[in-house]
């Protein structure tokens, strides 16, 4: 059975095992961070949508979502969007793998004023059709013991962000030949780098592509 690696936070990370297993995969969750909400005050001012990169910010965005529910939504990736929708928000476009792809979605939509909620280490700040971007979940990483990475080799690292990728990096270090990675989007197999056992980009931003992508490596 082959094992895959998951490394993003939880609950998403149950999720993914749960993905894995029906598929007959053996998943090992050693999520790299854990999310907290963070204290983030009303802006002022009138918006016209609300940009969102991870479902993340409706998870632990808090009351204060509330105010905004009657904003459009525009969402990074189907997995934003169903957590938006089932929020009870209004998704009126799901904008590709990341801030970039939302970015132009946004333009495309008409949207001039649009209040961007996400992680304290984000891709989009203000600037043309963002008229703000606010905080409100930090992504913290925890700690990782030499014995957690020996037990790495022989995986295959499902890789959901550029943050992530970038960290499995840098604590695997000699080990990357024994390590093999499923990629979210091309950025995100930039940020891990070469020397892998094998390197694969899902087909499309979402679970189902990705674990595809682990199945079908090089």
């Amino acid at each position: 059975m082959s094992k895959v690696l998951i490394l993003r936070p939880r609950p998403a990370a149950d999720v993914t095992a749960a993905r894995a297993r029906a598929l007959r995969l053996d998943p090992i969750v050693a999520p790299l961070f854990e999310i907290r909400p963070l204290a983030w005050q009303m802006p002022s001012g009138a918006f016209d949508a609300l940009l969102l990169t991870s479902a993340n910010a409706v998870r632990f965005g808090g009351a204060g979502l509330d105010r905004f529910r009657t904003l459009p939504v525009l969402a990074v990736g189907a997995q934003t969007a169903a957590a938006a929708s089932a929020a009870g928000f209004d998704v009126m476009a799901s904008g590709g793998r990341d801030a970039g792809a939302l970015i132009a979605t946004a333009w495309a939509n008409g949207v001039a004023r649009a209040l961007h909620l996400g992680g304290r280490e984000r891709g989009i700040e203000a600037g043309g059709p963002v008229a703000r971007a606010i905080a409100v979940y930090a992504s913290d990483a925890l700690p990782i013991g030499p014995g957690d990475l020996d037990a790495l080799q022989g995986t295959v690292a499902l890789l959901h962000s550029v943050r992530a990728a970038t960290r499995l990096a840098e604590l695997v270090g000699a080990r990357r030949p024994t390590i093999g990675v499923a990629a979210f989007s091309p950025a995100v197999a930039a940020a891990a780098g070469p020397g892998w056992a094998s390197i694969a980009i899902a087909a499309a931003p979402n679970d189902a592509a990705l674990i595809e992508a682990a199945l079908t490596r090089d």
